[in-house]
This record gives C-alpha cells, structure tokens and sequence, in this order.
C-alpha cells in the first residue's frame, strides 16, 4: 500500500479483501495457502491454477484499490477520509499510470517459492508478522 496508510485497521476494508480472496479462489483460479492482512499492507501465498499469477496480481490489485479508495471516501464513520485522500493523491503524482489517487505500490516483492523449506520459512515470515508488530502474542 502506498505511504504505509494503516487502512485495514478498519474491518470493512479487511473484510472486502477477504471477501475478494474467496472470490478469486472459487472464480477465477486462485490457490490461497496462506495470508496476513496487517494494518497497512498484506502478504499472500498464492499460485494460480494457469500459472499466469501476474495477470492475477495486475488484476486483484485494479480491482480492489478501486473498491477499496470508493469505500473510504464514501463511508461516513471515516474520520480519517481526507488524510488518506491526501497520501493516495501525494502517491498518484509519481506515477502516470494511475489516475488522480493510487492505492497500492506497484511493487509486489514477489518470491518464487520453489521448494518445500522457501515455502515453510515463508509461510512462518508471514504468520510470524503480526507477532512481530505485537498485534498477537
């Protein structure tokens, strides 16, 4: 996510994404084996079934920052709607592909996971997370 804007403190923006997660999974191919949605940004163990997971990325990120900008400027319990406006806008002048407000970095920090102790030690990072932040124990 652009900025590190903590959105996902709110429930409804963590609930849409898992909402789309589903979707992607029963739609459109997608094998989901793990995930973290932190305050500002998310980590994903996928593959897709086409093996085209960049065409999925492209496609999951499109969709949801433009969900995800409507949802925040719309919902009036938002009281933090004009400062994250301002970082999506700040964010949106670096870049020309997007239009007036950009949601997600366009970095994905992918990594191939190719053998079963990438994937363990992976699958550990990610989970690990939240611990890390205190956000568990």
């Amino acid at each position: 996510m652009v900025g590190w804007a903590d959105v996902f403190t709110r429930k409804s923006y963590r609930d849409f994404i898992l909402e789309n997660l589903t979707y992607c999974r029963k739609e459109k191919g997608l094998y989901l084996y793990g995930y973290v949605i932190m305050s500002n940004h998310i980590h994903l163990v996928v593959q897709q079934k086409d093996g085209k997971l960049s065409d999925w990325v492209r496609d999951f990120k499109k969709f949801t920052s433009k969900k995800l900008l409507k949802m925040i400027l719309e919902n009036p319990q938002e009281s933090r709607k004009e400062w994250l406006k301002m970082i999506f806008e700040y964010q949106a002048k670096f870049n020309k592909r997007v239009g007036d407000m950009q949601f997600w970095t366009h970095e994905n920090h992918a990594i191939e996971l190719t053998r079963p102790d990438i994937i363990e030690s992976r699958m550990k990072y990610i989970h690990d997370n939240p611990i890390r932040a205190r956000i568990v124990e």
